[in-house]
């Protein structure tokens, strides 16, 4: 038993007396007498648990249990009192308290809430411990031409410490990429952070990156680390980071080059020790030539760059996704897996997927819990996929067109874009299948604005 316990008390018989007794159960203990005192060895030193009292000489114990949680600390407290009431105690539980004690303490009573509050704690944390140990297990899905390159650069890339930017549509899993990557480098045993750029307000996400001493800015009440600090030593991913102010950008550069940075109110510089991994759905050359993102910045970011294919592309991976899927869902609802009949997966491959893996799992999600039969039919799936609500997602002869040249233009654009995914991007393979010269296939690609897989707008 290893569990070390922080005692917040300005008695010193009661903390002598906890200290007694906790030690005899086979916990360490460590003491403080004011709130300040506590909030420093938190900041400074590790534990399982905190014994907090309420009536502390320099703030308000349940004050300090708010900042706790405040901070993100979900640190197991059981708040003590020598002058227990109903509003009190509720208070505390509302505020996070794993339980709440009343002076004089009963020593039996004790053990069993230390006890009990340290199981709660070993089983989330053995909890989380499984999870990650069957997300660890958990591949990449997909054994597409596309999704084989991807997985073999990947490991590569992963056995260095370089910067890699991981590039892909909405949808095709960057995250689940990055985690990879932690998963098989060298820092796999230290932390994986992650920050998602664009749902952090501009005016906090300096002090999100870097953190901030007490009293940098108003509600500033502690000294607080930044997502690099946290990461030290392990691996920080930066999700959307197109999304990020010209501001940010210039500070993020200078970490980069120097491994360090001042918290937000300091001039003390912090050294940290950190692989960067960064992902957009954007085009950032495209934003560099109209200035929304640094140049500097990205050849500094896109050391390794990866391309997610997104799922249009990799259409023989369906059949993967969805088995993957159904079996995921049918575990968690407590179901079997449907069958999928072959017409229904037929559409299913046939769909050009704009919200990629994400949008496929969501139809898997809603085919297990609303189809009553166990066969899945084609007319069991939502309405964009057979034709039904989206325009253009309808069989071409079903739709509306203004011309005649535009049907062709339009009939034109699918399938040479189709054959290009079909073909890896390969523009003189999809030149010579279409009977084209390679110049003219281009002159359509550019005509209609179709992108190359894995390379863009075509610029020859």
């Amino acid at each position: 038993m290893n569990e070390r316990v922080l005692i917040i008390d300005d008695e010193p018989g009661i903390r002598s007396t906890l200290s007694g007794i906790l030690e005899d159960e086979g916990y360490r203990t460590a003491s403080a007498a004011t709130a300040g005192e506590g909030l420093a060895m938190l900041t400074s030193q590790s534990f399982d648990l905190v014994m907090l009292d309420v009536w502390l000489p320099d703030r308000d114990g349940l004050d300090l249990l708010r900042e706790l949680r405040e901070t993100g600390s979900d640190l197991p407290v059981i708040v003590i009192s020598g002058h227990g009431n109903i509003d009190s105690a509720v208070k505390a539980i509302r505020l996070g308290a794993q339980d709440y004690l009343e002076k004089p303490l009963s020593l039996s009573r004790i053990v069993l809430t230390v006890a009990n509050a340290l199981d709660r704690l070993r089983l989330s944390r053995e909890l989380q411990q499984l999870a990650e140990k069957v997300e660890r297990s958990e591949p990449l899905i997909g054994a597409s031409p596309p999704m084989v390159r991807l997985k073999e650069d990947l490991k590569v890339a992963a056995e260095s410490d370089s910067r890699i930017l991981i590039v892909g549509e909405n949808g095709t899993g960057k995250e689940l990429v990055a985690r990879q990557i932690h998963r098989l480098s060298k820092r796999a045993e230290a932390p994986f952070v992650d920050v998602n750029c664009a749902a952090i307000p501009e005016e906090l996400i300096e002090s999100e990156l870097f953190g901030h001493i007490k009293g940098a800015f108003t509600g500033a009440t502690a000294d607080r680390p930044g997502r690099f600090e946290q990461a030290d030593g392990g691996t920080l991913f930066l999700d959307e980071i197109a999304d990020m102010s010209l501001k940010t950008q210039a500070k993020v550069l200078r970490v980069l080059q120097e491994q360090r940075f001042e918290r937000v109110g300091s001039t003390t510089p912090t050294n940290v020790d950190v692989r960067i991994l960064a992902a957009t759905n954007k085009d950032l050359e495209e934003e560099i030539r109209e200035g929304r993102f640094r140049e500097d910045l990205y050849f500094r970011l896109a050391v390794i760059p990866l391309r997610i294919p997104p799922l249009r592309e990799r259409g023989d991976d369906i059949q993967l996704l969805v088995d993957f899927f159904l079996n995921q869902f049918s575990h968690e609802i407590g179901r079997r897996p449907k069958v999928v009949e072959a017409t229904a997966m037929d559409r299913l491959r046939a769909y050009t997927w704009p919200g990629n893996v994400r949008e496929l799992r969501n139809v898997v999600e809603r085919m297990m819990i609303m189809v009553r039969s166990d066969t899945v039919r084609a007319s069991d799936l939502p309405a964009t996929l057979v034709g039904g609500a989206d325009g253009d997602q309808q069989p071409l002869w079903q739709q509306d067109f203004a011309s005649l040249k535009e049907a062709r233009g339009t009939f034109e654009k699918r399938y040479i874009e189709r054959l290009l995914a079909k073909l890896d991007g390969n523009v003189s393979r999809t030149a010579q299948a279409l009977g084209l010269e390679r110049s003219n296939l281009y002159r359509k690609l550019r005509a209609y604005d179709i992108r190359v897989p894995g390379r863009g707008r075509p610029t020859e």
